[in-house]
C-alpha cells in the first residue's frame, strides 16, 4: 500500500487505554445502518472484532505511528482476515472500510476529554489519529478488493474447467465439445484437459467439436492447431467437427492451413470416422422375421 506515515510519537495508545469502554460503546453506537448488517453478521461477532481491533491498535500505536512498521503486523493481519470474511459474507467494500472509519468520532471524543486543555497537543493528536485510521481504512478496502478479485479469478478458472469437459464416447475415443470463444488461457485448459483424458483412457482418437464456438479467426485456428499438435504428440489422432459453412468460408478467406487436420461438419460424422479409425465396425442387427404357424 502506498500510504505511509512519518515516525511520530503519539499518546493514542494511552488515551485508548484510559477511555476504552467509552470508545467502544461510542464506536458501536456510531456503527449504524449498513455497516452493522445484522442479516450478515451476529452482534457478538461484531463486538469481538471491535474489542480485538482496539487492543491491537493500542499495542501498535504505543510503539509506532507508521502502519507499515512491524508493530502493526498483528493489526494488518486481523484487518486482512476481516476483509476476507466480509467479502465472503456479502458486505460491500464501502461497508467493510466504514467499519474502520466509524471509530473516528469516538477516538476524537476521547482525545478531547484527555487533551482538551492543551489545544495544540489535541490538534496534533487528532491529525495523527486521522492519518492512522485513514491508512488502516484504505488498507482494509484494498484487502477486500484483492479478496474479491481472487474469488472472481478462481470462479472464472472453475467455469473454464467446467466448460471444457472431456467425454469418453467409445473405447479409445474421446470428445471435447467447446462452447464460447477460445483465448490463450482457455486453450491451455482445453489442452491440459484433453491430454489428461488421453492418458487416463489410453485413447487413440480425439474429437474436438467446435459447434458451440461462435467464430473462428486466425487466433482461434492457431489455438486449435496447437491442441491438435499436442494430442498427436501423445499418440492420439485428432478430428475437428462442427465446421459450419460460414466457418469454412472464413477459414478459406483467412488462408488458414488446416490441410493436415481432418475436419467434419457434424459430431456424428466425426464419431463415425473415429469408429473406423479405431478398427471397430458397427453392424445394424437385422430384425428376425416372424414365423407363421
Amino acid at each position: 500500500m502506498a500510504t505511509t506515515l512519518n515516525h511520530k510519537t503519539s499518546n493514542l495508545g494511552a488515551i485508548i487505554t484510559q477511555n476504552r469502554d467509552a470508545i467502544l460503546n461510542g464506536w458501536l453506537r456510531d456503527m449504524i445502518g449498513s455497516t452493522r448488517r445484522s442479516d450478515l453478521m451476529k452482534e457478538s461477532e461484531l463486538q469481538a472484532q471491535c474489542h480485538q481491533f482496539l487492543s491491537l491498535l493500542t499495542q501498535a500505536t504505543t510503539k509506532n505511528t507508521n502502519i507499515q512498521a512491524t508493530a502493526y503486523d498483528p493489526l494488518r493481519e486481523m484487518l486482512g482476515e476481516i476483509s476476507r470474511t466480509r467479502a465472503i459474507q456479502g458486505f460491500s467494500a464501502r461497508e467493510t472500510a466504514t467499519f474502520i472509519f466509524s471509530i473516528k468520532q469516538s477516538l476524537f471524543g476521547a482525545i478531547r476529554e484527555t487533551l482538551g486543555k492543551d489545544s495544540a497537543a489535541m490538534a496534533d493528536e487528532m491529525w495523527l489519529t486521522t492519518e492512522i485510521i485513514d491508512a488502516l481504512g484504505l488498507y482494509t478496502a484494498e484487502a477486500y478488493i484483492k479478496t474479491r478479485e481472487d474469488t472472481i479469478r478462481r470462479q472464472q478458472e472453475e467455469m473454464l474447467e467446467l466448460s471444457t469437459p472431456v467425454v469418453k464416447l467409445w473405447e479409445g475415443i474421446l470428445a471435447l465439445p467447446l462452447i464460447g470463444t477460445l483465448d490463450s488461457a482457455r486453450t491451455q485448459i482445453v489442452m491440459e484437459s484433453l491430454l489428461e483424458g488421453i492418458v487416463q483412457t489410453n485413447s487413440k482418437v480425439a474429437i474436438i467439436d467446435i459447434t458451440g464456438v461462435p467464430t473462428v479467426d486466425t487466433v482461434v485456428a492457431q489455438h486449435l492447431l496447437k491442441t491438435v499438435t499436442a494430442a498427436r504428440l501423445m499418440g492420439a489422432d485428432c478430428i475437428i467437427s462442427g465446421v459450419r459453412p460460414q466457418i469454412a468460408q472464413t477459414i478459406v478467406h483467412l488462408g488458414i492451413n488446416l490441410l493436415d487436420v481432418t475436419t467434419k461438419a457434424t459430431l456424428s460424422d466425426a464419431f463415425s470416422l473415429a469408429i473406423q479409425r479405431s478398427g471397430f465396425k458397427l453392424v445394424r442387427p437385422q430384425k428376425k422375421e416372424s414365423v407363421e404357424h
